[in-house]
């Protein structure tokens, strides 16, 4: 027979198990050349530095949509 439980879980138990199942907030750190916010390990999208180190230039139609 088996992998059948033989009684069913209380809603306690089932809300002790699933409390640590969330969702958490992603880090921002600020950017070093510009000062915007933006992920760790991962290049600045309105400057495209990262290290202090250009990596890709932003085309001129992101930098303006952020401007306005």
């Amino acid at each position: 027979m088996g992998g059948e439980p033989k009684r069913r879980h209380s809603r306690q138990r089932k809300g002790k198990r699933r409390a640590s199942i969330n969702l958490s907030i992603p880090n921002a750190i600020v950017c070093s050349n510009c000062g915007n916010m933006t992920m760790p390990h991962v290049i600045c999208k309105k400057c495209g530095y990262y290290k202090g180190k250009e990596i890709v230039k932003p085309s001129q139609t992101s930098s303006q949509e952020a401007n306005s």
